[in-house]
């Protein structure tokens, strides 16, 4: 599916996302990490990711108790094969994660892929 197919689909996401996404879109929002930009529900290689940081490369993906289940679970990791294999780095959270505690999403995880990837590609 090309990008512009997913574009409506993208903007029709950002509108029921769940309260987990809430939390973590709360923390990223704004250039709030390191004044780096993030989107939520944004296509990437023929996906919709949860939120991406464009210049970086970097994707952040939340994932619900429905990623258990082993068929999701597979899913998952062809998805962020094919996304990774376009050059893109994917890290992931657990909605549990989100829910806890907002400000706990482990920042300097997402810190630290933030000053990695910009590093990495010399911005």
């Amino acid at each position: 599916m090309t990008t512009s197919r997913l574009t409506p689909r993208s903007r029709g996401l950002r509108q029921i996302c769940g309260l987990a996404e809430d939390r973590i879109w709360t923390r990223l929002r704004g250039g709030a990490v390191d004044g780096w930009k993030v989107r939520r529900q944004h296509p990437v290689g023929g996906f919709v990711v949860d939120f991406v940081c464009l210049p970086l490369r970097l994707v952040i993906e939340v994932d619900g108790g429905v990623h258990e289940r082993d068929e999701v679970v597979l899913n998952d990791h062809y998805r962020q094969q094919a996304i990774e294999a376009l050059g893109w780095t994917v890290i992931r959270f657990t909605n549990a994660e989100a829910l806890a505690d907002p400000a706990r999403i482990d920042p300097a995880r997402i810190d630290a892929a933030i000053r990695d990837r910009a590093r990495t590609l010399g911005l």
